[in-house]
């Protein structure tokens, strides 16, 4: 790993990709075998770091507002406060660590080849993923869950099934974070060059002469604003892969030309291609909880629920300063930590159905997007909430759980007080326990598996390449149509791997490069 301010002003490579995050690194990675790769990251290094790499501190990053914190806070146009990465190893360095693979269904439905779909999940897991062990809370909940009937008892695994089940987790047994950014221990040092802190700012194009764009370069800034520009070296197989998330990827495409062009000419960005559907079918799953005060301890602490991540709702979007949080979090600790002791059942809708948008505030990639998710837009998403919070109602009531609630307080009352904390900026009703309609609108927060907005079939055809434009794909979540999963990260970087064997198959097609 370089800082970009050490890099060359002009540089050529086989392959260029935008984003080291959750795929980008398994897609380096494997690239890097084959061919000449430069993986450009705007962030820093994960390594060293224990605010990403120490289950302990799980939930600090989150916190950390500071202009070189590894996560980005964003509000959506909802009111629902969010996060997106700036790290090596992208959101895969923030989460609360499930892993866990897509569906047979959705692999089927997307249309991949499920032989090396499997392989792909193999190779992630030898570095990444792990069996969790299970703590007094959590054993409870799954307990309940069945005891409600959310059968059959599926154990351990890592596949997505009907029922309950214990999920793999990116977590080793000793509390150590392991991110995608391990993945890239699978790559050739002499194929591939990462640089941290470089921040691409545009796709460069040739178009005189040819009958679509064709992508050829990119535009980077390091740390101290110097300009870099990196080229594709000459070959029809060469390519610009951007890897940048669901915000950052449409966000590059519109900055780079290719967009909505009405937009586009609204913040003076010269039209390259006018694709209407750059940032629309934007989607976030909508996660809701009920919190549950408990005479015993339990194994984790408020983590992303803590005022520390920004669920403060009582503070004004302005007003929510580091000195603001850092007050909330002292009047937090200075309580008893009785106060404290308990934990969430969450509950994340599938899908969703309920689709929004995403449009530029500025010519900045430094600079967050305006998104809007339409969380419960459709009524089968909102539905599909009540039938969750009704689930986790059966675990409460449930005869394994009870030994961690007070029986003096009804699931109505659990209800009402997680309605009272600031999850959202959202108005509230005034007693959300009457209707889990409400309670749903009333407590929806994210789970961070927002996605869409350059969907297959849309913005990218089934081969991830930008549909108008040659030269060009785009390789991460913002492709999906919906989350697959519990939780999406194992299937992004599976799909890094996946895409790059199937990309240097194409580069040399009468070559055998099964191994």
């Amino acid at each position: 790993m370089l800082n970009a301010t050490s890099s060359p002003t002009i540089s050529y490579y086989d392959y260029i990709i935008v984003g080291g995050g959750t795929s980008g690194c398994a897609l380096a990675a494997t690239l890097s075998q084959n061919a000449s790769v430069l993986l450009l990251e705007r962030g820093g290094s994960p390594y060293g770091n224990p605010n990403i790499t120490s289950l302990d501190k799980f939930g600090a990053a989150l916190s950390d507002l500071s202009p070189t914190s590894p996560s980005q806070r964003f509000i959506s146009e909802d009111g629902v406060i969010n996060a997106r990465a700036r790290v090596l190893g992208g959101g895969s360095c923030l989460n609360a660590g499930f892993y866990t693979r897509a569906s047979s269904e959705y692999v089927r439905a997307v249309g991949w080849d499920s032989r090396l779909v499997n392989e792909s999940y193999q190779w992630v897991e030898q570095r990444v993923a792990f069996k969790p062990e299970m703590g007094p809370w959590q054993s409870a909940v799954r307990d309940g869950l069945l005891e409600a009937g959310v059968v059959p008892n599926n154990g351990f695994t890592y596949d997505h099934l009907h029922g309950t089940k214990v999920g793999g987790t990116i977590f080793d047994p000793n509390g150590n974070r392991h991110t995608a950014a391990d993945l890239l221990e699978y790559a050739n040092p002499g194929g591939l060059t990462v640089l941290l802190h470089a921040t691409v700012h545009r796709i460069l194009f040739a178009t005189k002469a040819r009958p679509k764009p064709v992508a050829h370069g990119v535009v980077y800034r390091d740390a101290s604003g110097a300009k870099h520009r990196a080229f594709l070296n000459r070959g029809l197989k060469n390519e610009i892969i951007i890897s940048s998330g669901a915000l950052g990827s449409p966000q590059l495409l519109m900055l780079s030309g290719v967009g909505p062009a009405q937009q586009l000419r609204a913040h003076n960005i010269t039209v390259v291609l006018d694709q209407p559907m750059v940032g629309q079918l934007m989607s976030d799953n909508p996660m809701n909880a009920v919190f549950v005060p408990s005479p015993l301890p339990v194994e984790r602490d408020y983590g992303m629920f803590s005022p520390k991540i920004g669920q403060l709702s009582t503070v004004p979007p302005k007003q929510r300063t580091p000195e603001a949080l850092a007050k909330a979090i002292e009047q937090m600790n200075s309580l008893d930590e009785q106060a404290f002791q308990g934990g969430f059942i969450i509950e994340k809708i599938t899908g969703p159905i309920s689709t929004g948008h995403l449009e530029l505030r500025t010519n900045s990639p430094d600079d967050n997007p305006s998104v809007t998710f339409n969380y419960f837009k459709e009524p089968q998403d909102l539905q599909r909430c009540v039938e969750g919070i009704s689930t986790i109602e059966k675990v409460i009531e449930s005869r394994p759980f009870s030994k961690f609630r007070f029986d003096f307080m009804s699931v109505g009352q659990l209800l009402n007080l997680t309605a009272s904390a600031p999850v959202n900026l959202l108005p509230k009703h005034y007693n959300s326990s009457q209707s889990l309609d409400d309670f749903c609108k009333d407590t929806v927060m994210t789970i961070w598996h927002y996605h869409g907005g350059c969907q297959v079939g849309s913005v990218v055809d089934h081969d991830y390449k930008v549909i108008g434009v040659d030269a060009l794909r785009i390789i991460d979540g913002s492709t999906f149509n919906a989350s697959p999963g519990t939780n999406p990260q194992a299937t992004v970087m599976m799909l890094g791997r996946y895409m790059g064997v199937n990309i240097l198959r194409e580069r040399f097609a009468n070559e055998d490069l099964e191994n």
